[in-house]
């Protein structure tokens, strides 16, 4: 009789295809595409960045204002619409709306400020709404199931994870070594990283999977420099499809976080992680059950869990 994983394994693995409309695609996830085209300069990542970050608002501020906002000149807006394919900013402030009262007009109607709770409803409600903005930009499982089958055939499988991000790469070393036979983890940087990243390569390895989330290390962009100069193909898991970090990777799963307390959470990253996971159960599923079947007889033998 199959193990409770095994069961599940069988049982989840994921569907190819487009299962939803192109249409369901989040708002934030359409605006990264529309700006992670352009080889934009730092001023430009900005006004992207706060674009995305700012959709509901931005949308229908002026050009003074959004300049204001973000710290830039009036020009620069103007250059930055011009680079991302409009004719000039009204263009693109028209498109912006769009997609702002499209993501209004989906979601439900706001509570009474009395209806909508205390400081920690609101941010388990933020984070509802990272993981509704990622079931739409999942519809499509193409590229998880594209990814997941590059990571189950790279052996080694090195994962990175450094400062804050520790967690996440710890979390997916550790369940894919269960379906993985070589699985190599990195959480400190600098000497450490490199030779963790250049022995992988020599090894054989053809990807690193890495997790950045904010605020984001020097130690991390400099050590995917370090995998792309090696060979490594890199996929990163983080918060921002725009910028220097996503520059170097080769696949990149941009999804929000909770920036609601003190210290932020990880809903919809930690979904992405365990989605990759299940694309690499589905790549090898004759491995996977051989690796979880003999998982299985080492844990009974040696008392690893409580029994239920």
């Amino acid at each position: 009789m199959p193990s409770p994983q095994q069961a599940r394994a069988q049982a989840s693995a994921i569907t190819a295809g487009r299962t939803a409309p192109a249409g369901d695609a989040s708002p934030t996830s359409r605006l990264r595409e529309l700006f992670e085209g352009p080889g934009l300069s730092p001023a430009h990542r900005r006004i992207a960045q706060y674009l995305i970050e700012h959709l509901t608002e931005a949308a229908f501020l002026s050009i003074t204002d959004l300049a204001e906002r973000v710290g830039v000149s009036q020009p620069s807006v103007t250059r930055f619409a011009g680079a991302v394919g409009f004719s000039g900013y009204p263009a693109l402030r028209e498109r912006l709306q769009s997609l702002a009262l499209g993501s209004l007009g989906s979601g439900t109607p706001s509570a009474p400020a009395e209806q909508r709770g205390n400081e920690l409803q609101a941010a388990v409600d933020a984070e509802i709404e990272n993981l509704e903005n990622l079931r739409r930009d999942l519809a499509d499982p193409g590229r998880v199931i594209e990814v997941g089958r590059a990571l189950s055939r790279s052996a080694p499988l090195t994962v990175l994870g450094l400062r804050i991000s520790v967690s996440l790469a710890e979390y997916f070393a550790y369940a894919a070594r269960r379906i993985h036979p070589d699985v190599r983890l990195v959480t400190r940087g600098g000497s450490v990283a490199y030779d963790a990243l250049l022995q992988s390569r020599e090894a054989g390895g053809d990807w690193l999977l890495a997790f950045s989330l904010p605020r984001h290390a020097q130690e991390t962009l400099t050590a995917l420099r370090v995998a792309r100069g090696a060979g490594l193909r890199v996929a990163l898991v983080t918060d921002l499809a725009l910028g220097p970090l996503a520059e170097e990777a080769d696949a990149v799963f941009a999804t929000g976080t909770g920036s609601r307390l003190v210290f932020d959470s990880y809903a919809a990253p930690g979904m992405v992680a365990a989605a990759l996971l299940q694309a690499m159960t589905d790549a090898d599923p004759e491995r996977t059950q051989a690796r979880l079947e003999e998982y299985e007889q080492v844990a009974e033998e040696h008392q690893f869990f409580l029994r239920d």
